[in-house]
């Protein structure tokens, strides 16, 4: 795989100060990383960023965070008292981005709001991530990735109709909302670019998963239509499911098409189920779906995951395996795209394998250099070196060099 040193990346030369904790935030701070970014994590003194004690452990280290916070410097600054502030006010003088996610209110109220940082530079780009955002009735609550997959209507629709709503079993707000992060964070700095000025991203923990809802609001606004649970079911696909075979395996299909339905029912040896003038176009299959699932359930009972995946891979139908975590670390195909990549880690003394970053680029591709630093590991090279602080002010003020 090609990789490039960070200083020929996409985004060298960028410095990001990040004061954000958990998820979102650091999420964004770990793409633009990845790209070259340079990422300097403020973290609390002792305890640091929360995401250290989230998740499973080696040796007491949590691997969450060797994940999320890779390529990333540490210093620690309580930002509750003056020379956490003036760490971070020194910090944001040569900076490009800062990454928060305290409750509204809270920055200005340690004198880092982003007039103050502006004051400093005013190239200065401050993403601001919170559960509501930083208006509306509902800024002040405090915000978290479970309450807005549960207020956009993603938990809603999600799961079967005879059961309770279904939340996610992994952090899918969170994470869409890095993903949105990094690319307003991009668009903010080529405005920057261009004249100079800095400005505020805000954006709410919600907004990302209520757009990728697709056409929920618009179906409500202009048919009155609420969608309901409908399990694996695609409303406007059918049939889309996941399918039992033989040997207690799962197959995933979409045949929205005519032609991929009739290919599909040939490969599971059923080719009139395909010329079924029930079945005969997408909006038939989800009239008739019910007796449609039975009957392909009943085919793929016929075969084992690994014969019908042949099959349907020679009939050019659109369907996969559903994968364990353990059939997705061992893929060929996503070993050979460099999808997941080793990476040596000082404080555990191995080798950690994780997800790449997103995409390839051909000239300056994204690169993870280190997982998740140890509390504090860089406090002597900045704070010390780089920032000019006296070893004495910061012993003084509980910070480990």
């Amino acid at each position: 795989m090609n990789t490039v040193p960070y200083y020929e990346r996409s985004l060298a030369g960028i410095r990001v100060v990040e004061l954000a904790s958990l998820i979102a935030g650091p999420m964004i701070g770990m793409m633009l990383g990845d790209h070259g970014a340079e990422v300097v994590k403020v973290e609390q003194p002792g305890a640091g960023d929360g995401l250290r004690g989230w998740g499973n452990r080696k040796n007491g280290v949590g691997l969450y965070h060797k994940m999320l916070n890779r390529n990333k410097r540490s210093v620690t600054a309580d930002l509750r008292t003056p020379l956490g502030v003036e760490i971070v006010r020194r910090l944001v003088q040569d900076a490009d981005v800062v990454i928060e996610s305290f409750r509204p209110g809270t920055l200005e109220s340690w004198g880092l709001g982003f007039d103050d940082l502006a004051a400093i530079n005013p190239g200065i780009v401050l993403v601001r991530i919170s559960g509501y955002g930083q208006t509306g009735p509902n800024s002040s609550r405090p915000g978290f990735g479970t309450l807005a997959e549960a207020s956009t209507g993603f938990a809603y629709a999600n799961g079967y109709a005879d059961r309770p709503p279904l939340l996610p079993s992994f952090a899918v707000a969170d994470t869409t909302t890095g993903l949105s992060g990094a690319f307003l964070t991009l668009a903010a700095l080529r405005e920057r670019d261009r004249t100079g000025r800095g400005q505020v991203v805000d954006l709410a923990i919600y907004e990302t998963l209520l757009t990728m809802l697709g056409p929920h609001v618009l179906d409500y606004d202009q048919l009155g239509l609420v969608q309901e649970r409908t399990g694996s079911r695609l409303p406007i696909v059918s049939p889309r499911n996941a399918f039992r075979t033989r040997d207690e395996k799962w197959v995933a299909i979409s045949a929205g098409s005519q032609s991929i339905f009739e290919r599909l029912c040939e490969a599971l040896d059923i080719p009139v189920v395909g010329h079924d003038p029930r079945f005969a176009s997408n909006l038939l299959r989800r009239e008739n779906i019910d007796v449609l699932e039975d009957t392909l359930q009943q085919a793929f009972l016929g075969f084992d995951q690994a014969e019908i995946l042949a099959r349907l891979e020679v009939h050019q139908a659109a369907a996969g395996p559903i994968c364990s975590v353990a059939d997705v670390y061992n893929d060929p195909h996503l070993r050979a795209r460099g999808s997941i990549v080793g990476v040596h880690d000082e404080e555990l003394g191995c080798e950690l394998h994780m997800q790449n970053a997103i995409g390839l680029l051909s000239r300056t591709p994204a690169h993870i250099d280190a997982p998740g630093p140890a509390l504090g590991a860089d406090n002597r090279e900045i704070l010390l070196g780089r920032l000019g602080f006296a070893a004495d002010e910061l012993i003084a003020g509980g910070l480990a060099l």
